[in-house]
Formats: structure tokens, sequence, C-alpha cells
């Protein structure tokens, strides 16, 4: 029989098998990359055995449990138990504190299934306090570097090439502007911070002692960059990504209309996925009115709905270059040029992507 695990870096390193057996709603409010959730009590059960508690006590509670949870309600958790066992024999299951709720899982695999199956000590809690450690250990002990440039330079580009980047947009799923949510939703504010912290994990396992990251703001989307992190990202060498305009026209046209609108056609279908997708840019453009301006907007607005309309029409998205390049030369440059002036002394170097990729990789062999 396997022990109980307390080892929470290896756990991570080698993507072992979890299997969490919390509630629903503990679950979503946050968990692990590639967890399975197979719930001891469902949300109600769990609600009613903590009222118990509460006002009766534990073993109160712990008899309400197994009134709840029993007959064919508990068979087939314990089944779904089992086959998850059988199907990760090198897993662990855990609980919020690798308390009750895990303990009677074993006991319950383990006499109705014949199935033993260890648990991870701690749980939930110690599992995500480790990469919160994680994440603030990198931050106190190794370099960062940020890339910075004008919207539509392709930074994320240039991490996709480096073995030493930090993706947050990616760990958000969120492109980081007022127009970067994706069809899909972002995580949990705790998922996103449990992703860098498993990312980081096993970048450092690989003795990566500099992080590239993209300069971003607080916020990526709605998911707030750790605090510590982000203040250190205020502090940090600067590289600067250049790149002409048309063709930072033609890579948001991709990433913004081409790719965004195929990402929701994939998830809702033809006509509904267009749908939602041209809702989404109309939305992205109402939520920096203010920013614009009234004339300014009721002109963009005007531009994108011919273009929306054209593309609907035939697939041409030639139209939408219009509001793209507007909105680069009167809004978001004049801002990226303000702060990239603000940001000139911790600026060391600046160039075209190949310039940039091969500068970030002579850096970090540098400071190895």
């Amino acid at each position: 029989m396997r022990d109980n695990s307390a080892d929470f870096r290896e756990l991570f390193l080698n993507d072992v098998p979890l299997m969490d057996v919390r509630a629903p709603v503990e679950f979503e409010k946050g968990a692990f990359p590639g967890v399975i959730n197979l719930p001891l009590m469902n949300d109600s059960e769990r609600q009613k055995v903590g009222t118990s508690y509460k006002q009766d006590g534990q073993q109160a509670a712990i008899e309400l449990g197994h009134r709840l949870v029993s007959g064919e309600i508990k068979q087939v958790r314990i089944e779904a138990w089992a086959d998850f066992a059988r199907q990760h024999p090198e897993g662990f299951l855990y609980c919020f504190r690798g308390g009750l709720r895990s303990q009677i899982t074993q006991q319950w695999l383990q006499a109705e299934a014949g199935v033993q199956y260890p648990r991870v000590i701690g749980g939930y809690k110690a599992l995500r306090t480790f990469l919160l450690t994680t994440v603030e250990r990198a931050v106190n002990e190794c370099d960062l570097v940020l890339v910075g440039g004008m919207t539509g330079t392709g930074k994320t580009e240039v991490l996709a090439q480096l073995s030493n980047a930090l993706d947050l947009e990616g760990h958000a799923n969120h492109r980081g502007s007022s127009f970067g949510k994706h069809a899909t939703p972002q995580p949990s504010q705790i998922d996103f911070e449990n992703r860098l912290g498993v990312d980081i994990l096993k970048k450092r396992a690989r003795d990566v002692q500099q992080f590239v990251i993209e300069d971003e703001g607080r916020t990526v989307g709605s998911r707030a960059v750790p605090v510590q992190l982000y203040r250190t990202m205020q502090e940090a060498p600067l590289v600067w990504l250049e790149d002409r305009f048309e063709s930072r026209v033609e890579r948001i046209l991709k990433d913004y209309v081409i790719d965004l609108c195929a990402e929701f056609i994939a998830v809702q279908g033809l006509e509904s996925g267009f749908e939602a997708f041209a809702e989404r840019l109309k939305q992205s453009l109402s939520s920096i009115v203010r920013r614009l301006g009234g004339e300014r907007h009721q002109r963009l607005w005007a531009i994108m709905n011919a273009a929306l309309a054209e593309q609907q029409r035939s697939g041409d998205v030639d139209l939408h270059r219009g509001w793209i390049g507007t909105l680069l030369s009167e809004y978001y440059d004049p801002m990226y040029v303000f702060q990239r002036d603000s940001k000139d002394l911790r600026i060391e170097f600046s160039g075209d992507q190949a310039a940039v990729v091969e500068y970030l990789k002579h850096r970090s062999r540098r400071e190895a």
C-alpha cells in the first residue's frame, strides 16, 4: 500500500493525478490544474452538515453526513472514486485540510470497493499554501525582466519563444486589453494563481533563475497579478518590442477578429458563435467609450458595424482594418508613448521581435 503524501513539490512537478473530494462550490472557487472533482458531499449536503456541526457538534454532524450519503447515493460515489483510482493507480485524493472527508473517502473505498488509495496530508489548504510560497520565493530569489511595446507588436509571441517566460495572459485566459476576452471565461482568481505557481515551480526545477514577463497592469482582465509580483515588476528592467504599424494592424486583425471569431464558432456553432463574437467586439469598444469620447466612439462604432456586416455576408475581414488602425493611432499609441516615456530609464534594449528574442536568450545565459 502506498503511503499518504506531503511531498507537494513532487505531486505538482510530476502532474500526479489528484481527486478532489470537496463539494463543487469549494472546487469552483479554486482548484489545481488537471484535478478531478468527485465530491463526498454535494453543496446542499455539505451545507446541512456544516449547520449541524455549528449547532450540535462534530458527532451529530458526522452522523447526519452518513445519513445523507447512504444507499444508492453512496454507492454511486464510491464507484466513481474506485474508477478514478483504477485509472490512476499513482494518484492521491484530498479534501480541504486532509482530514475527516479524506479519511471517510479512504475508508469507504477500502471497505466497499477493496481499493486502498492514499490522501494528500494537509489537503487542498496545504497544497495551496505551498504554491503561494513558491511564487513568493521566486519573486524574492529570481531576476525579472519585462517585455513592453505598443499594442499589437507581438509580445506574447516573444514569450512563446523563451523557455524562461511566464505567460500571465495565458494563465488568466485573457489578452490583457479592453478587447482581450476569449470565447471561454477566465479562471477563478485562485485558479489563476495556482496555474502560475505550478508554472514557476516547474521552471525553477529546471534551474531557471530569471523570468521574462510581459509588462502588465495590476490586472489581466479581471484577474489580479499577485501583489508581491506586481510590485517587483514595477522596478524590473524593461525590453521594448518594436514593429511596423502595418504589421501591428495585421496581428490585431488576426488575434482579435479572425481567431476570436473562430473561437466563438468552435464553442457556440456558426450562427450563434458569430453573433456572440460580434457582440463581444461591440461590448469591448463600448467599454472604453468614456476614454474615447463620444464623437470618436460613434465613428469607430460605424466602421466596426460595417466591417461585421461584411464579414457575416461574405467572410471578408478587410474593413476591420479601418477601426483597428484608427484605434491604434488615436487611442492606444498615444497612451503607450506616454507609458514608454515614464519607463524610459528602465529600458535596457529595444528592437524588433527577432532582436528582442535573441537579446533575452543571451541575457538569460549571461545571468545563469
